[in-house]
């Protein structure tokens, strides 16, 4: 019985170490700040920028066929380890060519702040507007799609002060007002809303995707899970219906894992595995990351369909017929 009390508090002993040493790598992660590699960056400021790789897709290519970067928590730039997912600014994320917009807000007495989790971003949502506004001013060959979701507070009652604050920061007509999704000259100089909370429609409703999301990574061990959710859905988007945009997010965060600590791997896996890939003449949707680097962004904008003939192909088993099929 001794002994077996010995073995017990033993194991127990070795599954502490174990948990302190796994929370310690989660800590430290890889290596953390100041890295600016071609799949990762977590410095203040890009390599080189992009602001205007929109205009050379075709006006009427749908939304949904064009392949373009994103970033998860795209304002959450303070908080500590664990609530940090990217170190450049709103202003330098567009200007870097990222088109897609994580967005979270808390709503209090009608206000909207920027939070991820319990971490105030030092931002309002009336920022993140006029920012994508000036910017879309600037540049009106692109557009910019933002989901936006309740974060920290539980009203469960946004729209009424997500639509006072377009009015008081944007404008209302910059909105892309339908369900539908645009052609690119129709979406072009707007901002997209992936409505991710109840009320009438302001835009797209952010369910309609085909999005994986599989962002817990509870320990560094479950890095591989991790990665092959990003590598499944990667892999099927080129397949996927035309007509819907795929939406794929890298990022993912644990009690042992920190987002810089997944990132770094995760960036590096997606920069060898889009790296390998020889043709670019295909769809792989929105690719939303954790601290990208420039060179890994300009690579995702290299993906583009420019046959304009694939996506008929694609679409008939989605019951859509090319006119050749149409005629007999």
């Amino acid at each position: 019985m001794t002994n077996i009390r010995s073995d017990r508090r033993c194991l127990v002993k070795k599954q502490g170490m174990l948990k302190e040493l796994i929370f310690l790598l989660g800590l430290i992660g890889l290596s953390y700040g100041a890295i600016q590699r071609p799949d990762y960056d977590d410095t203040p400021n890009p390599a080189f920028l992009n602001p205007s790789w929109m205009a050379s897709i075709s006006d009427d290519q749908l939304l949904s066929e064009v392949t373009m970067p994103g970033t998860h928590n795209a304002m959450a730039l303070y908080g500590g380890v664990y609530a940090e997912c990217q170190t450049w600014s709103l202003a330098l994320q567009l200007q870097a060519g990222v088109r897609f917009l994580d967005v979270r807000v808390r709503h209090v007495n009608g206000n909207l702040t920027i939070h991820h989790g319990v971490s105030y971003q030092r931002a309002h949502f009336g920022q993140v507007l006029k920012g994508v506004a000036d910017f879309l001013r600037e540049y009106p060959s692109e557009t910019v799609l933002m989901r936006v979701k309740e974060e920290f507070s539980e009203t469960n009652n946004i729209y009424g002060a997500v639509v006072d604050f377009i009015h008081r920061y944007a404008h209302w007509d910059m909105l892309w007002h339908s369900r539908l999704v645009p052609t690119m000259k129709e979406a072009r100089g707007k901002l997209i809303i992936l409505q991710n909370f109840s009320g009438p429609d302001l835009g797209m409703r952010y369910g309609s995707l085909d999005i994986a999301d599989d962002w817990k990574v509870p320990t560094l061990g479950h890095l591989e899970e991790k990665w092959r959710s990003v590598y499944e859905h990667l892999e099927a988007a080129p397949g996927g219906n035309m007509a819907q945009i795929f939406l794929t997010y890298s990022s993912g965060a644990g009690v042992f894992a920190h987002p810089r600590a997944v990132a770094q791997p995760i960036n590096a896996q997606l920069y060898d595995y889009l790296r390998a890939k020889t043709d670019l003449n295909q769809r792989l949707g929105i690719i939303c990351m954790d601290f990208p680097a420039a060179p890994i962004i300009q690579m995702i904008i290299d993906f583009q369909l420019r046959d304009r003939d694939r996506p008929l192909i694609q679409f008939e088993k989605y019951s859509f017929f090319t006119e050749k099929e149409d005629q007999q």
